[in-house]
């Protein structure tokens, strides 16, 4: 029956998709939308999924890491590639620190003793897990170096709500280890919030509940994690500000002044070191202590307790704290117009180990795109606008390179870039997509003009099919994620207020491989995307994203759809601040009654508790005057009126909205992290990839810092009249005709 009401889902949508088509695209007029989809077609003729996957091949045969000599090879193989199919191509080198571990000890030394093995031994049918020599092993890049014995402490995901429920139970972390789940928030929070806790290390494991044996068969019978399998990943205070902590603001160039060590900013405090399920199992076990939480507890083959001890654990890491070459390829196409307008089109190419998946999956796509984009050229036609494809070296670090090249041409940047597009990992499945809502209406008509390869109808009737059957919710139209952090896209979108999109497919290729030795060409083939139909659909929805923004006579942005958005966010963070009222009071209301009855009774010694600050009411004007400035002026604009005037005022148009989400900014940036300049979008405080929307305002409430609120909310209001003074302006143009 589910199937059945899914395939009438997908006919449906198909048919009155098709009907959509002869509708002109965002930024064309009739004509030029005809000429574009011709192009388009054409194009997608020309994607190739065999040549993802040989490229593939080629580039996770070996480890490949920041610094290593394999990762030189795979920079050099693409950056040959690029100019083969003539593209102006340049190598920018960055140096920047790149800690790797030196010694690495983890024991259980009471009540019993354990030493763990901190490896992921070879799987039988996959030669790249052998490779033992030349991959890094375990860790968690930019821990501090540390000798630490304590009792531990589980904290389930370590994230400021399970320490609240610790401290309801009487349990202190100070001088302690814990040890914390993966998951549930990105894996830096967790040492950070253990630190502010007054915690000495921090170990970090995944458990089979999550990512294991509970998802499904594991590697090398399935895709999951087996019991050996660890996450790498760096540690650093990406939320604070990514790139390289010794050059914090400029490029890590030749020649930079750099920070001593001991100044630099974004290291843990404590240490910290991850591993499997196998090494945590021993340590879990050894614990006492309260049974956690239900909803604490995982899929290992034990009664979960919290602790602390009689576990005690000594944890030892050292690491070489040396600079290592990260390698940027930028290949450059230049526009026959608008050659001072940039569509800047790039993913990463270092990997924690062999990297098939992440990042390489996404890296093949750009350059087929690439590829095929430099065969179009050969036939006669060019882009209006410059095409810029970038192959990014260490973002796995923190996004080293991305950034180190964004702070390095951050002036030129933000002159002449119109937007960045992204893609990290893909495998089968679903379209999924962030950006800018700006260009939210601008995507959703790629989505209906690309064809799934498992079902043949566009991605987007698949991915409402797969909404209205999973979610019961019926998508008008293909929504846009709001962007945090994680990958590539956040420099030119944070920092310089770049209009950008992260994209891939997924939902049908789960596995357990992310920043394991089992991330590999094989586990990929198997797994991920065994014909690479799903890359290829990839290249076709980010080569059509480039291809439009590079073609458009008129940018394709639009206000509608953020107008909408932003009415959202601003609603969130007021209901935000009444419940943080309402629910303050709630607990003074019972911390008043309980002194009542201690001052009543004369037994007891009274001292009187002290109820939590009043939430003030904030004056959320700032913020609803600029909400409903944009609102009124959001019809205003017509896309389709846009493209039918002169040339003169078109590219007058386009200048006014390259400068348009930079509206978004303010230079200081946000409290305590002023690398975050956008006030819309950022990565949470205590999330990390995870976005918070209107982040100084809804961060200063979540922390109870009503001073700052209030202070973010006038800020806010001055963002927004900003960006509609912009919109005036556009709109200005448009209503002379």
């Amino acid at each position: 029956m589910r199937q059945l009401y899914l395939l009438s889902c997908l006919l449906f949508l198909t048919c009155s998709l098709l009907a959509q088509q002869a509708d002109p695209l965002m930024g064309f007029s009739a004509e030029g939308s005809e000429a574009q989809r011709s192009l388009e077609a054409d194009y997608d003729s020309r994607v190739k999924a065999a040549n993802l996957d040989e490229w593939m091949k080629y580039m996770t045969a070996r480890p490949h890491h920041v610094g290593s000599p394999y990762d030189k090879k795979v920079v050099d193989f693409m950056a040959d590639k690029f100019r083969s199919w003539g593209y102006d191509v340049k190598v920018e080198r960055f140096d920047v620190l790149f800690p790797t571990p030196k010694v690495r000890k983890l024991e259980l030394i009471g009540p019993n003793q354990y030493t763990a093995m901190l490896q992921e031994p070879p799987v039988e049918g996959d030669a790249a897990t052998q490779q033992t020599e030349e991959a890094l092993p375990p860790y968690n890049a930019f821990s501090i170096d540390g000798d630490v014995t304590a009792e531990l402490v589980f904290v389930n995901y370590g994230v400021p709500a399970d320490y609240e429920e610790l401290e309801k139970r009487g349990i202190d972390v100070t001088g302690k280890i814990v040890i914390a789940k993966y998951q549930g928030s990105w894996r830096g929070i967790k040492p950070k919030v253990a630190a502010e806790k007054g915690a000495i290390g921090c170990i970090l494991y995944s458990d089979p509940e999550d990512d294991g044996y509970y998802q499904g068969e594991t590697y090398p019978d399935g895709a999951y994690k087996n019991e050996y399998g660890v996450q790498r990943g760096a540690v650093v205070d990406l939320p604070r500000a990514p790139g390289d902590p010794l050059t914090p603001g400029y490029g890590a160039t030749e020649g930079a002044e750099r920070l001593p060590l001991e100044e630099a900013e974004g290291l843990t405090e404590i240490p910290v070191l991850p591993i499997s399920y196998h090494d945590a199992l021993p340590l879990l076990k050894a614990l006492g202590g309260p049974v956690a939480p239900a909803s604490w507890r995982g899929a290992l083959p034990i009664t979960y307790h919290i602790g602390p001890g009689p576990a005690e654990v000594h944890l030892q890491l050292e690491f070489n704290w040396d600079l290592a070459p990260a390698y940027d390829v930028i290949a450059t196409l230049e526009g026959s117009e608008y050659p001072d307008e940039w569509i800047l089109r790039g993913n990463h190419h270092d990997a924690w180990v062999h990297g098939a998946n992440d990042p390489v999956s996404g890296m093949v796509a750009v350059m087929e795109e690439a590829r095929v984009v430099g065969e179009l050229v050969k036939q006669g036609w060019r882009p209006k606008r410059t095409i810029k494809y970038a192959a990014w070296g260490a973002e796995e670090p923190g996004l080293l390179g991305s950034t180190e090249w964004v702070e390095t041409h951050a002036d030129e940047l933000t002159e002449k870039a119109v937007a960045y597009i992204n893609t990290d990992a893909t495998g089968r499945g679903f379209l999924s997509a962030g950006g800018s809502h700006t260009l939210e209406k601008f995507f959703g008509q790629i989505a209906e003009d690309v064809k799934d390869p498992q079902t043949g109808v566009s991605v987007f009737a698949r991915r409402k099919a797969e909404a209205a059957v999973n979610d019961g919710e019926d998508l008008e139209y293909f929504p846009l994620s709001a962007l945090g952090s994680g990958s590539d896209y956040s420099p030119f979108f944070q920092h310089l207020g770049i209009a950008a999109f992260n994209m891939g497919f997924g939902g049908e290729s789960s596995g357990g491989e992310y920043h394991t030795m089992y991330d590999s060409y094989d586990h990929y083939k198997r797994f991920k995307d065994p014909d690479f139909s799903y890359g290829a659909a990839l290249a076709r929805v980010a080569g059509r994203t480039t291809l439009r923004l590079a073609n458009a006579d008129v940018l394709p942005f639009e206000f509608t759809r953020l107008s909408k958005t932003l009415q959202e966010y601003g609603k969130e963070v007021m209901q935000l601040a009444e419940k943080t009222r309402e629910e303050t009071a709630r607990k003074n209301r019972l911390i008043r009654e309980e002194a009542y009855q201690l001052a009543a009774d004369p037994t007891q010694p009274f001292v009187a508790p002290q109820p939590q600050e009043e939430v003030p009411y904030l004056n959320f004007a700032p913020l609803q005057n600029g909400l409903s400035r944009i609102s009124s002026l959001a019809d205003d604009y017509s896309a389709e009126a846009a493209t039918q005037l002169p040339e003169a005022e078109r590219e007058r148009l386009n200048q006014l909205f390259m400068d348009l989400e930079r509206q978004l900014t303010r230079k200081e940036g946000l409290p305590r992290r002023p690398w975050f300049i956008h006030h819309v979008y950022a990565p949470g405080y205590y999330t990390g990839y995870g976005v918070k929307t209107l982040p100084g305002v809804r961060e200063a409430i979540e922390q109870r810092q009503f001073t700052e609120a209030q202070e973010q909310i006038d800020k806010l209001g001055e963002v927004l009249d900003a960006y509609a003074q912009q919109m005036e302006r556009i709109i200005g143009v448009t209503a002379t005709r």
